[in-house]
């Protein structure tokens, strides 16, 4: 099972994510896209990257915003893999 993060390796983690911020064991950011087509673009390459490392963010879109949470819910709060996962996450965003 992953290793939770302590409260200030989150911190520092959050440091290097601007778009990101902590709610309770989650690592949450919204972002508004262009139009609908672009925001199911990014929802969907998302997807696939979730996929590839078999770790899945929560996903809520209202028609071009798009908001994304990531924890590991089998270790009940923020791993390295939630960092790793938003900083792709901020990747699929800026590639637009």
């Amino acid at each position: 099972m992953a290793e939770l993060l302590s409260d200030t390796e989150i911190s520092e983690a959050l440091n290097k994510l601007p778009y990101w911020q902590r709610s309770g064991d989650v690592l949450e950011r919204t972002a508004e896209l262009a139009n609908f087509p672009q925001a199911i673009a990014v929802v969907n390459r998302v997807a696939e990257i979730a996929e590839s490392v078999n770790h899945h963010p929560d996903i809520d879109i209202r028609w071009r915003t798009v908001t994304f949470r990531c924890s590991t819910h089998s270790a009940g709060g923020i791993t390295a893999q939630d960092v790793s996962l938003a900083e792709q996450i901020d990747s699929t965003i800026d590639a637009l």
